[in-house]
């Protein structure tokens, strides 16, 4: 058996009861950083498992393949992230489309993810959203990847590099337009917080403003209700935003 277990993205204490179980029923346990999974399970005091594999971008393939063959033996996986699922925006994928072609069984345990609670936190539409994971770095595959967002209605929510950050602001407002969005940082830890606002009043709020930790961006879609436009005047959706008023 695979499990595929969503860890923590922050707060240990949202490590699920079906996690734990998973972890100490697993002859091998992989992840991305063996000593932050090994902290986790000392955490919850679950027994070492017989062997940590390394899964990471940069090993996939060919811990992948052992991985398969340890299954194929018999043995049960667990696999992690540093934090959230497997396979979203983590390593994971190519493991499962190994399960699914040998035909291994899996499960998928639920749990934390920063998806959905920077979507919450937001305050946008969570009626329709996309996720794209992380955008490009390069300023005009940057700029293509939000001009593909331009028309369309749903709330997008992105990962950045909190370096990053700012200058994704600025792009995302000149190709999507001065539209509400929210920069949610260190999501479910202690120093958790939020910006809420116009992207333009936002790029310009982060611009000096050193950010560390992880960043997820949630911008509205194409909407006139959360558009800055000149004959609105400049309300916020937000009354403790950083906006003009």
């Amino acid at each position: 058996m695979l499990y595929i277990v969503a860890t923590p993205i922050g707060n240990l204490d949202d490590l699920s009861p079906r996690a734990v179980q998973a972890f100490r029923a697993a002859d091998i346990v992989a992840c991305e950083d063996t000593r932050r999974t090994r902290a986790l399970l000392s955490r919850y005091e679950i027994p070492r498992p017989a062997r940590f594999v390394s899964y990471r971008e940069q090993t996939e393939q060919r811990a992948g393949e052992r991985l398969l063959a340890a299954l194929q033996e018999g043995r049960t996986v667990a696999l992690c992230s540093d934090g959230g699922y497997p396979g979203i925006s983590d390593p994971g994928y190519r493991l499962i489309r190994l399960a699914v072609e040998h035909g291994v069984p899996f499960e998928v345990i639920p749990g934390p993810s920063a998806v959905p609670v920077a979507l919450l936190v937001s305050g946008l539409p969570t009626s329709s959203y996309t996720f794209k994971g992380y955008p490009p770095r390069k300023p005009g595959p940057l700029r293509r990847f939000f001009e593909a967002e331009r028309d369309l209605p749903h709330t997008l929510v992105v990962f950045e590099s909190p370096l990053r950050a700012a200058a994704t602001l600025r792009t995302a407002l000149d190709a999507l337009g001065d539209r509400c969005a929210a920069v949610c940082i260190e999501l479910t830890k202690k120093f958790e917080r939020t910006h809420r606002g116009y992207l333009a009043d936002l790029a310009a709020a982060l611009e000096n403003e050193p950010l560390k930790g992880e960043v997820v961006i949630v911008i509205a879609g194409n909407n006139r209700k959360f558009r800055r436009l000149e004959d609105d005047g400049p309300a916020c959706y937000d009354p403790a935003c950083r906006c003009k008023r």
